[in-house]
């Protein structure tokens, strides 16, 4: 977290970023990393301090618009989720308020929960699969991970004209996705959750300056799709993810597909 941290300051010296403002106050430049974990020392060797500053100068490098890759990737290749083999994920919904359409998008690094609590569409998925594909742990991690222990981080991007105490209020419905899909936000769950708006970026710092807000009354498609891709999102990683080995030979075994599809069948939710 600690290398994480500066390696994103130096990045930023090193690449003259503070050189984009061009204002009055350019001289008295300065930024705040914010840098988010959730515990993965389960697979990881958390203590052997393999995060180097160059593993962050190349994420930051290779930073990019587009579809990202999902399950074992970046912050999320050692996560478990739900009992199975967790890690990041992504879902967006776009929704139309007023004849103006907007996107609601969600980015999850997914590592909560437990095997008995686990729901999709619904369904007990979880208690189904309870028997089925159990961590192996082949030594002693370097903490105990009780049931349900775990973190999930959670960012929403959203283009629509949202103030801040709209934002906080959207991040908030986060956690209803989650409760979908079994999370209950265990005592050892540390549980991260984020949302922005991309569409007031006429800052300035010597002038006026105007900006939108949609009204309060509008604002429940974007709570919506908040759930549903936040839902999607956990899915999303668990489908993506494979089986993993890690310190000391433990085990975290990915989502049984067919098995799943066997579940959904028996309830009906799919032919």
């Amino acid at each position: 977290m600690g290398v994480s941290r500066d390696a994103v300051l130096k990045w930023f010296v090193k690449n003259n970023w503070y050189k984009n403002d061009k204002g009055f106050y350019r001289d008295f430049w300065y930024t705040y990393p914010v840098v988010a974990e959730t515990y993965d020392g389960f697979l990881n060797d958390i203590y052997g301090f393999h995060v180097k500053e160059a593993d962050v100068y190349k994420a930051l490098d290779s930073a990019r618009s587009g579809f990202i890759a999902e399950g074992n990737v970046g912050g999320g290749t050692g996560m478990m989720c739900l009992g199975f083999k967790g890690g990041t994920g992504t879902s967006s919904r776009v929704v139309k308020i007023k004849n103006e359409s907007y996107t609601v998008g969600v980015l999850v690094q997914s590592n909560f929960g437990a095997k008995e609590n686990f729901m999709l569409a619904g369904v007990p998925v979880g208690k189904e699969l309870i028997d089925t594909l159990n961590y192996e742990l082949k030594a002693a991690p370097q903490s105990y991970r009780p049931n349900g222990q775990g973190s999930i981080i959670v960012i929403v991007a959203t283009d629509a004209p949202l103030l801040p105490q709209q934002l906080k209020r959207v991040a908030e419905r986060v956690s209803i996705g989650i409760g979908n899909v079994g999370g209950r936000g265990e005592n050892s769950s540390g549980d991260i959750f984020l949302a922005f708006s991309t569409a007031n970026v006429n800052f300035s710092r010597d002038s006026v300056t105007s900006l939108q807000m949609l009204a309060n009354d509008l604002i429940d498609p974007i709570f919506d799709a908040t759930v549903y891709a936040t839902e999607e999102a956990i899915i999303n990683a668990m489908v993506a993810a494979k089986t993993m080995s890690g310190i000391n030979g433990n085990k975290a075994y990915a989502l049984p597909k067919e098995l799943v599809l066997k579940a959904l069948k028996k309830y009906n939710r799919i032919k």
